[in-house]
């Protein structure tokens, strides 16, 4: 609501339309669907709505968290437009907290402070400043209750984890946020790294194959594939996890012309005569 306000205010012209989407999750959730979409109206601002489908008890925070992306996404593409987002700088420091819980990598590590399509103008606010901001302007949200409930993940680290840790340790979250940016610095310098590498080329389907010359890696210790790996994968858009990464560090080099590495997701790591493809699954 902060951030349909802030551009009705400031880039009215470059609204193409205000997306909100409906997970299904009860009356809060819907409400709030409701209230963006009647807000936008009111405001005489295009909108587009969306709500899922599929049962609450089939998907999880990862599932709503895909569909609304498809939502977003899918609109983007037809509107020609960016997806831009109200995520802020708690929201990054909490992502980051999570995926060092996962044992992330440079790549995790940067969370929205990697290069993406998406725009995120409140990333160096924190959540106090946005309600601050909604306090004088008089905007009105609806708070879903499940925000509170401790069986989501992220809740019990915005609720309980991260606040024990600030206790412990003051200033943690200003390190995590510290942390993010300097993990983005890496993956760019990882990303430029790559681009240097000899034959790493588009390998087809619709940009889900990337072919990297078999020599090009010759040469580099464990400790270099465990960042170049991740990079040329995600580039085919393939995600690796740590099993995967760690048997391309390990078997990718003495790969035979023909065999595959098989990765999560159905994606894989074939030879060929002078590549090494990263493909991703269907």
């Amino acid at each position: 609501m902060v951030l349909m306000d802030a551009c009705d205010a400031r880039r009215r012209g470059d609204i193409a339309a205000v997306a909100t989407y409906d997970h299904g999750t009860g009356p809060a959730a819907t409400r709030a669907a409701m209230h963006v979409e009647a807000e936008a109206l009111r405001r005489s601002l295009p909108v587009v709505a969306g709500r899922s489908s599929r049962p609450v008890e089939a998907v999880g925070e990862a599932a709503w968290r895909s569909a609304r992306w498809a939502f977003l996404d899918g609109w983007a593409a037809d509107l020609r437009s960016r997806v831009v987002t109200a995520h802020t700088r708690d929201d990054q420091a909490e992502t980051i907290f999570m995926r060092l819980l996962r044992g992330a990598g440079p790549r995790g590590m940067a969370a929205m402070r990697a290069p993406t399509p998406v725009l995120r103008p409140f990333l160096g606010l924190d959540r106090a400043t946005i309600a601050l901001y909604a306090a004088a302007r008089r905007v009105k949200w609806v708070e879903d209750p499940s925000n509170q409930r401790l069986v989501h993940f992220r809740n019990r680290v915005r609720l309980e984890l991260l606040p024990a840790f600030e206790e412990a340790r003051p200033g943690f979250t200003d390190w995590l946020v510290s942390l993010g940016e300097r993990a983005a610095e890496v993956r760019d310098g990882i990303a430029r790294a790559v681009d240097a590498l000899s034959g790493v080329a588009d390998a087809g389907s619709g940009g889900k194959a990337v072919a990297v010359a078999s020599t090009a890696l010759e040469g580099y210790g464990e400790a270099e594939l465990e960042l170049l790996w991740p990079e040329i994968a995600a580039r085919a858009r393939v995600a690796l996890d740590r099993r995967g990464l760690k048997r391309l560090v390990a078997e990718a080099a003495r790969l035979r012309v023909g065999a595959a590495i098989p990765l999560a997701g159905g994606a894989s790591v074939s030879r060929t005569v002078s590549t090494l493809v990263v493909r991703a699954g269907e």
